[in-house]
């Protein structure tokens, strides 16, 4: 993996990490989803304006409709990922998606994009994903399984993170084939993609707009880091696939397990710090790994 695309994934990396943390902290549902959209649409729309020219325009139906299906498939993830943080703990919801994505990322960059990985590759994507089982708790997993509530938060995390791993994995290989084969701008994929999420999230809160506005006075402080920092972490993303092959940057990503699991341990008391930050360290090998092949 070239130093550039490896630098851009690891600010992604903390940034992600970051916003993953404020998404938690908010305890937010669908009406969460809708106030970061709205707020990634008006606050990033002059970059995109700037970024975008008239390019948009000499978009046809090919274009248009892989935006519409990231753009769905990135608010599925979105609200699965949210009602992971409210079942469970970000440190065992956020590394089992994390490290689930990545895997199956992976395997559909070399399915479906014809992208070859080599045996270094391999040890990396591997690596990555063992570590995962110790950020989200390791060995404690199973000693917490035999208490009933805990068994029943920690079957939850298990649960929707693989949901949002997988969810992760679809939009990261549909965004990967918008800006390396269609050429894309990363700036419009992801603003875009907000765009179209309007629709879906909407109709649930013009329902309750009481609700909807309780939401934005309690929550908007929470959301204003997502809408800066969520968009910020996926461009550079974006633009590191455009400087290296998929198969390797969507389990590079996975380096933000290391800020996660110290941001995690240390801001909202989930435990165990020091074996998630050995299992955040293999992780970290495993990037490396994959930097090197």
């Amino acid at each position: 993996m070239p130093t550039s695309a490896l630098a851009l994934v690891l600010a992604a990396a903390l940034l992600h990490a970051l916003w993953n943390v404020a998404a938690k902290k908010a305890g937010g549902d669908q009406r969460f989803a809708l106030i970061c959209a709205i707020g990634v649409v008006l606050l990033w729309a002059p970059v995109a304006a700037w970024v975008g020219g008239d390019a948009f325009r000499r978009w046809g139906w090919a274009e248009w409709g892989l935006i519409i299906f990231s753009a769905l498939v990135h608010a599925a993830y979105f609200l699965a990922l949210l009602r992971g943080y409210r079942l469970a703990d970000l440190t065992v919801v956020y590394p089992v998606a994390r490290g689930s994505g990545p895997l199956l990322s992976a395997l559909g960059a070399v399915l479906l994009m014809g992208e070859s990985i080599s045996a270094v590759g391999v040890v990396g994507v591997l690596a990555v994903c063992g570590g995962v089982f110790l950020v989200a708790g390791g060995p404690g997993l199973w000693r917490r399984a035999h208490d009933g509530q805990a068994r029943a938060r920690l079957a939850a995390g298990l649960r929707w993170g693989v949901i949002t791993g997988a969810l992760i994995a679809s939009y990261t290989v549909i965004d990967g084939y918008a800006v390396k084969v269609m050429l894309l701008s990363p700036i419009l994929v992801d603003y875009f993609g907000n765009v179209f999420r309007l629709p879906v999230l909407l109709p649930p809160a013009l329902r309750d707009p009481a609700g909807f506005m309780q939401a934005l006075r309690q929550q908007w402080r929470h959301a204003l880091v997502v809408i800066v920092l969520g968009p910020l972490a996926y461009i550079l993303v974006l633009y590191a696939m455009t400087l290296a092959p998929l198969s390797h940057v969507a389990p590079a990503r996975e380096v933000s397990m290391l800020f996660a699991a110290l941001i995690g341990g240390h801001l909202l008391g989930e435990g165990d710090r020091a074996l998630r930050l050995f299992g955040a360290a293999c992780i970290a090998g495993g990037v490396a790994a994959l930097a090197l092949g």
